[in-house]
């Protein structure tokens, strides 16, 4: 008996030690693939936004995008339903139409994100990549500031100050950039570094905000983060299509709706699309610390492409202040102490896509596999 009990111990030690090995491995794939998507998107849009040639349409762009995400959500839906299209078009039916208050409640956070999607486009187009990844890191400070106000989270010293670095590094960035004006967009007609800056800055907002938003409304709820992000899409395809017909239906009635578009724009809108629902289910394996680190080791690998891809000159200036940055964004994603109530993350995306809250990323990422029906949720 003593022996049988030893045999068994050693083999659930051995399972845990397989299983911890595992873990391990799937933490540094999600840190790769976080890093991968946070530079990938930035870079990719800077490269197509600054080719010679035809430009595509950047509204078209951010339409396409969302109908390929809608399209993508709905295939896991009919997934986790085992392809029984009379019950995935029932669930659809009772989750959008007949609870269309709940629906409704994403019209808001769905024009922000549209307006956002929009404006990295403008962001991007007008600013050197690496400036715009760091300076886009105000997006945390935005969320913050959004949470302690809408939510009434707490943070901790370290945050506080972690977010006094991040303003004050995304500062010296910028006095760097005005006083040196980085060759590219200087000597680029078409660019202008005002209202890159403008965009980010309002993209900035946009996103702490409708993060925030979406965090609140999602808490109590039980349909599938699938099942938002398809609710999302249709208000965003919706949206997208109105600010398209707004700002170019002449020229797309004119020249077409795929207009200008190259394999490496469908690069960018395949990124834009599922970069987001990737990093969704990624953050199940990602802690605050590596998404923070993640993120650190993106705004890096993004200002050293810059370097060689777009001649962006880096100086002592800027290095301090996407040092400070850096920092800053670590720092953040520290553990609160005991205690504390802040417990949101620190994605970025998207977003290509959005940054989704943690709401959006916890326990439901086995949505991919088939749930018997007397567990699913929402059905």
């Amino acid at each position: 008996m003593a022996a049988e009990s030893h045999t068994k111990t050693g083999g659930e030690i051995a399972t845990s030690r397989t299983q911890s090995e595992a873990n391990r491995k799937l933490k540094y794939i999600s840190l790769a693939v976080l890093v991968v998507q946070n530079a990938s998107l930035i870079l990719s849009i800077r490269y197509v936004r600054t080719l010679p040639g035809d430009r595509f349409f950047t509204t078209s762009a951010v339409v396409m995008a969302e109908i390929l995400k809608v399209l993508t959500c709905l295939l896991i839906i009919l997934l986790q339903k085992r392809f029984n299209l009379k019950e995935t078009a029932g669930f659809l039916l009772d989750s959008v139409v007949l609870q269309y208050k709940d629906t409704l409640k994403l019209a808001v956070p769905s024009l922000i994100y549209t307006l956002q999607n929009n404006l990295q486009y403008v962001a991007i187009s007008n600013l050197p990549a690496a400036t715009f990844q760091v300076t886009y890191q105000l997006k945390i400070l935005t969320t913050a500031l959004f949470s302690v106000l809408m939510l009434r989270k707490s943070l901790s010293r370290v945050q506080w100050v972690s977010l006094l670095l991040l303003f004050a590094g995304v500062a010296i960035v910028q006095v760097q950039q005005e006083g040196n004006k980085e060759a590219s967009v200087a000597n680029a007609s078409n660019q202008n570094y005002t209202v890159g800056l403008v965009a980010v800055v309002v993209s900035c907002l946009s996103s702490g905000f409708a993060g925030v938003y979406f965090e609140k409304i999602l808490k109590g709820s039980s349909a599938s983060v699938w099942m938002r992000n398809v609710q999302l899409g249709i208000f965003g395809t919706a949206l997208g299509l109105l600010g398209m017909w707004w700002n170019d239906g002449a020229a797309i009635a004119k020249r077409g709706f795929l207009f200008g578009y190259t394999n490496m724009v469908w690069c960018v809108i395949f990124n834009q699309a599922f970069g987001g629902l990737l990093v969704a289910v990624v953050v199940k394996y990602a802690d605050n610390i590596l998404k923070g680190f993640a993120t650190s080791f993106s705004i890096i690998v993004s200002t050293v492409t810059s370097i060689y891809l777009f001649g962006f000159h880096v100086d002592l200036l800027f290095t301090a202040g996407a040092g400070l940055v850096i920092g800053a964004v670590y720092m953040y994603s520290l553990p609160k102490a005991p205690g504390g109530s802040l417990g949101h993350g620190l994605s970025s995306s998207s977003s290509a896509s959005p940054s989704p809250p943690k709401t959006e990323g916890g326990g439901e990422m086995e949505a991919f596999l088939p749930k018997c029906a007397g567990k699913e949720k929402g059905s």
